[in-house]
Order: C-alpha cells, then structure tokens, then sequence
C-alpha cells in the first residue's frame, strides 16, 4: 500500500523582477532544466510517494505544462492556482491535498538546494512538534534601525528561516482558515498566530532562494 500521508505544497509565484527578467524566475533553466524541476525532483527523491501539490498563477499552467514536454519530466504532481499573496497561493495549494495526508510541508519553488537529511529531519520531527522549519545562523553583523539611529544588536539571538516548513495537516488547515493579515510574512508565521510553537532545527547553507542573477550564479556552482 503506498504511503500518502505525506505532501508538499511548493509555493512558485515569482515574476523574476529582482532577477532582470521577463520570464518569471521558476522557469529560468538551471543546468540542464527550469529551477522549479530541480525543486520538484527533489522531493520525489525524499519519498516518489509523497503528494507533491505545486501552486502556480493560472497565467502560466499551459507554459508549465509545455515545458514538462518538452523536458519529458515526469516527477507527478498536482497543479493549483496562485492567489492574490502567498498566504492565498498556499490556501489554494491546501485545498488540493489529499483527505488522507497528516502531514503537510511547504516550500518555495525557487529552493532547488534544500538536502536531503534537512527534508527527512522536518517531516520526522513534526510528528512530534506538530510544526517544525529549517533556520540557519547569521554570520554577519546586523544592526537594529530606528529613523537615522541604529545600533548592533546580537546576532546569536537571531536565524535566517528556510523552508520546507512541515506541519500537522489540521494544524496548518486550522491555520489557513484565520482572516488573511499582512503580518503573515510565512507558514510559520499563521501557525503561530494560533498559538502554537514552532520548533526550529538546522537547515543547510546552500538551500538558497535564487531571487537575483547573483543567486542564479551560486546555483550554478553548486550544480
């Protein structure tokens, strides 16, 4: 009997402004394929039976599906409209998740670097923590701004927030069903805001966001 109590909602509704370019940053190739391939090919890895529910603008199904032809790609996965914002985008993607999945990740389509052992960690642990994200250390000096005054503040105290992020299916429904609010920077950031902790774990370092041509060039290394 295959295991479908697992999904991923990849999240890809970028439009490439930050990147210089007309073509919207998920399709731009990468190596051999479009970045969101490399994504989706990931996950397939982790688990091929795990329900893989990717969020697309409407605009752009019918160039998705073109170029899963033309790369003959073959990772299954569901398609769903985005929204308005990510928080709407992600509602949609919850909405096509299987009635059997317990657990629900979710993940931006332009993270094609995310490892292996940091996919497993998260979808092990949330059954215990019931929301679980990747973070990294910040290794560079911050400072705290406030008008023209500013002054260093701590970073031990701080992390950068990576995805996937994984969480119990009802929790991250539950959570999805509040009043959208401009607070709601992530997945997170809903959950927490029905009270619920969100357990915090190492990401990896290369699991970049590949937003700007810089970026495209790391990724391009890292292959």
């Amino acid at each position: 009997m295959l295991d479908k109590k697992k999904s991923i909602i990849i999240v890809a509704g970028g439009k490439g402004t930050r990147m210089g370019v007309s073509l919207p940053k998920q399709f731009l190739v990468l190596g051999d394929k479009p970045i969101l391939m490399h994504t989706l090919s990931l996950f397939h890895a982790y688990d091929p039976h795990l329900q893989i529910v990717l969020v697309l603008p409407e605009s752009e199904h019918k160039y998705w599906n073109t170029l899963c032809s033309e790369y003959k790609f073959d990772v299954p996965f569901t398609l769903a409209c985005g929204g308005e914002s990510r928080f709407h985008s992600v509602s949609n993607g919850l909405a096509k998740v299987s009635a059997d999945i317990a657990w629900v990740g979710v993940h931006d389509g332009v993270r094609p670097f995310v490892s292996q052992e940091v996919i497993a960690s998260c979808f092990d642990l949330v059954r215990r923590y019931q929301a679980v994200i990747p973070t990294i250390d910040v290794f560079e000096t911050l400072r705290h701004f406030d008008g023209d005054v500013s002054h260093t503040v701590d970073r031990s105290q701080y992390r950068l927030v990576q995805t996937p992020q994984v969480f119990s299916a009802d929790v991250l429904k539950k959570a999805y069903r509040q009043a959208y609010n401009a607070c709601f920077t992530d997945d997170a950031s809903v959950v927490e805001a029905l009270g619920i902790s969100v357990k915090c774990i190492a990401g990896n370092r290369e699991n970049i966001k590949v937003t700007t041509p810089f970026d495209l060039k790391i990724g391009e290394a890292l292959l």
